[in-house]
This record gives structure tokens, C-alpha cells and sequence, in this order.
């Protein structure tokens, strides 16, 4: 396996809202092909980013602390199914960098009402914990998160330079 990243408590992950810098500077800039959109294939771990139907880059990734099904509740552990918009960007986020993830959407909001429960939120792409103690936890587990996508600092670095804000992500079974 080309990498494995630190996994974390869930519990301690659910209000962080997902970046500050570990080391050096964690902007790049990138003048390749726009991503035109985002597929993450949650049960092969991986995630796409495309130009068209070309991939341009592709990831292995960590999912939420209970990866199987849809996210339906807040503190269900699970990562959301479905299409969204990435909609904003995190650069002093408790994990290194992060882009936020437009859940829930209306669907979402209905199907926990109905439940009677809250959809949950501040679903992210991002890099692995700033905090040292959360890293040494992390490192016992793969999936690890509260729902969000992780990859390593590296990678979010490169894919926060490269993901526009309003860029399609359809998150996949």
C-alpha cells in the first residue's frame, strides 16, 4: 500500500471543523488542466480528481470511523453518498489544509428530520491533525475520521492548489 495515514479517536474529531502548517510553506500553485471534478469510490479507498473523463490525479484515502453506508446523522461516523459542490477552503483548519464538502443538502436535511435527528456537517478533504498527540492516536486506525476524506499533508497540499471552489464531487459506495 502506497501510504497509510494516522487515524484518530472519532469522537475527538467531531467538532473540529477540519488545516494550520506543520513545516514550511503549504501553498503550491498549479497551471495544469482544471479538475473538473472530484470522484471518490469510497469502498476502494481511492478518490479521482478529473479534467473531463481524464483523471488527472488519484489517492488513496481514509473515510469516517464507520465507512459502510450513507451518512444519515450527525456522529454516525460515516462519510456521505452523493453529489455535491466543494464550497469552501480551510487554510488554518486543526488538519494542516482542508476544502469543504457542500453537506448537507436538502435531501439530507429531510432524511435526518425524519428521523428526528440532525444531518451533521463540516464534512472536509483534508490532510492529517496538526496536533502531535491526535497523530500518535491516529496511527492505530485507517478509517479514522469524523466522516470526512483524509490524505496525507502532501497530498492535500497538492489538491488544495489544484480544487477550485464549486468543483463537482460525487462520493460513491
Amino acid at each position: 500500500m502506497k501510504r497509510r495515514v494516522f487515524g484518530l479517536g472519532a469522537v475527538s474529531l467531531l467538532a473540529a471543523g477540519c488545516g494550520a502548517p506543520s513545516s514550511g510553506n503549504k501553498f503550491r500553485s498549479y497551471n495544469g488542466p482544471e479538475v473538473t471534478s472530484i470522484v471518490v469510490n469510497k469502498g476502494a479507498r481511492k478518490m479521482y480528481l478529473l479534467h473531463g473523463e481524464k483523471i488527472l490525479r488519484d489517492y488513496e484515502v481514509d473515510l469516517g470511523f464507520a465507512p459502510a453506508g450513507d451518512k444519515k446523522i450527525e456522529g454516525d461516523g460515516k462519510t456521505p453518498e452523493g453529489t455535491y459542490l466543494i464550497d469552501r477552503r480551510n487554510p488554518n483548519s486543526a488538519f494542516h489544509l482542508s476544502i469543504g464538502i457542500s453537506y448537507p443538502n436538502s435531501r439530507d436535511i429531510a432524511e435526518a428530520r425524519a428521523l428526528g435527528k440532525k444531518p451533521g456537517g463540516e464534512i472536509f478533504i483534508h490532510g492529517q491533525p496538526n496536533k502531535l498527540r491526535d497523530r500518535k492516536r491516529a496511527s492505530k486506525t485507517a478509517d479514522w475520521t469524523a466522516g470526512c476524506i483524509a490524505v496525507t499533508n502532501d497530498e492535500i497540499e497538492e489538491i488544495y492548489a489544484m480544487v477550485n471552489n464549486g468543483t463537482l464531487i460525487t462520493l460513491r459506495p
